[in-house]
């Protein structure tokens, strides 16, 4: 695999056939599951994203679909830290062909917020994803 300069984590992710619609592409919705698996496999290779003071919790989504993919496909998703804030993480991501980053399917982004979930009020990144992010926005 070739470097990617400012790559957080790059997830394989197959497209199952119940990802499919009734015009035999994958669903919209489907885009959004993948892109929350990709993000779950980065975080579970970042000790400390979370304890029970705080938690990361989905404050902002967005989603361009580029091309519609179809069924039997291989996808890569990528995942690039855009901003690292107080208590928020803004993470690019691209859905691609596992095989030829080039052909694009899907990108945009989300806002991630650490929060205490006891009280809901947003609390300082975890230094473990704050280092994460800064590492590289520095690529």
């Amino acid at each position: 695999m070739e470097d990617i300069p400012g790559l957080l984590h790059r997830a394989p992710i197959g497209v199952r056939w119940r990802d499919l619609d009734a015009f035999n592409h994958v669903n919209n919705s489907s885009y959004l599951t993948y892109l929350e698996e990709a993000r779950l496999q980065w975080l579970s290779h970042v000790p400390g994203w979370y304890d029970e003071n705080a938690v990361p919790v989905l404050a902002a989504s967005s989603l361009n679909y580029r091309a519609p993919i179809g069924w039997p496909a291989e996808l890569a998703v990528e995942l690039f830290c855009e901003r690292v804030g107080n208590s928020s993480l803004t993470i690019a991501h691209r859905i691609v062909d596992a095989g030829d980053r080039h052909l694009l399917y899907s990108d945009g982004n989300v806002v991630l917020v650490w929060m205490n979930p006891r009280d809901g009020k947003p609390v300082p990144l975890p230094a473990a994803i704050r280092k994460a992010g800064e590492r590289t926005l520095a690529d």
